[in-house]
């Protein structure tokens, strides 16, 4: 096993988790083509080394989705459609810096680097 750094500054998790036809989930609700604006909308932007656009599996929130969560910055959008990808993108690139070559090396981070491991 290896462990390294994460290489990306931020990872917005789309749920798109699929249940019966009659029950309620994200991916009824459009989840995927949100997943895929929001991951031409950072590539767009240059920021693919930086941002992760990542299909997850459910958030525990159904009847509230579409649902995204934004790491590091434990924020989490629900009720999401099409037309708030633009804010989710400007939201989360605040502080955003593209990495360099060297930042992507970087060795494994310490419970010292992550203040929520204290």
């Amino acid at each position: 096993m290896e462990r390294s750094r994460v290489p990306y500054q931020k990872i917005l998790f789309v749920c798109v988790n699929r249940r019966e036809p009659d029950e309620v989930c994200c991916s009824h609700r459009d989840s995927e083509a949100i997943a895929a604006a929001l991951k031409t909308r950072v590539k767009g932007l240059g920021l693919s080394r930086a941002i992760r656009v990542s299909k997850s599996g459910c958030q525990d929130l159904c009847a509230k989705g579409p649902n995204v969560m934004v790491f590091p910055d434990y924020v989490w959008y629900h009720g999401v459609t099409q037309g708030d990808v633009e804010r989710i993108i400007q939201d989360t690139i605040r502080g955003i810096q593209q990495p360099t070559p060297a930042a992507t090396s970087s060795p494994a981070p310490t419970s010292s680097d992550q203040g929520f491991l204290r």
